[in-house]
């Protein structure tokens, strides 16, 4: 589930906060100023961890880290969420699977003077189809070109998703990558939308993760 929706969930939130306008800025923002009035309220961020790590995985996740965790060798795994670090992190380590992934991408948070959950945006681009703080093609794109630079070559790239902001990442994968949307979720919506031709990487939708961990096995 949407783990912004989980801290708030259940908050007598004040009418501005209990529903995103893009006429007062990006979502960013709009959690940003949520969690500032969270801080006011005596909502500590170990209350706040607390719900992170409670957060239940998407259907089959957990099978797909227990199978690449089985075989750390093959695979490089990053994660780049458009949630916050601290959630991010929270909830991995307490699902175990911190240790899995090289590097997390998400936006910066952490705790002020006062004790309140700050978040910020995790950078500026130029891209115009994705929020202000955050394009995923940017990122995994200087991924790639930093460990190519490592010597480091990949023969796939492998993209799990399911939002909106997943979809531009996914338009500079290869013939030979993959890309794993999550059924009737904006990613794969939009790469059905999208001019044939146009999207080259191979489409593995998926209702639970067991199903991109059966492509696995298969490819492997």
């Amino acid at each position: 589930e949407n783990s912004d929706d989980s801290v708030l969930r259940g908050r007598a939130l004040p009418e501005p906060l209990r529903r995103h306008d893009p006429a007062a800025g990006p979502y960013n923002r709009h959690m940003q100023r949520a969690l500032a009035w969270l801080g006011q309220q005596g909502v500590s961020p170990a209350e706040l961890r607390a719900v992170y790590e409670a957060l239940p995985l998407s259907p089959g996740v957990p099978e797909l880290l227990r199978f690449l965790s089985e075989r750390r060798q093959l695979f490089e795994l990053v994660l780049i969420s458009d949630a916050n670090v601290f959630g991010v992190e929270a909830k991995l380590k307490a699902a175990g699977a911190r240790s899995l992934f090289r590097k997390i991408f998400s936006n910066p948070a952490g705790v002020d003077r006062r004790g309140f959950l700050t978040l910020g945006p995790y950078h500026s681009h130029q891209c115009p189809r994705c929020p202000a703080n955050m394009c995923k093609r940017k990122i995994l794109s200087e991924y790639l070109q930093e460990r190519a630079a490592e010597d480091v070559e990949f023969q796939r790239v492998f993209y799990v998703g399911d939002g909106a902001n997943d979809f531009c990442p996914a338009g500079i994968l290869r013939a030979a990558d993959v890309a794993f949307p999550r059924k009737g979720y904006p990613m794969h919506r939009l790469i059905q939308e999208e001019r044939p031709g146009l999207f080259q990487a191979a489409v593995v939708p998926w209702e639970s993760a067991v199903e991109v961990v059966r492509y696995l096995q298969e490819l492997l």
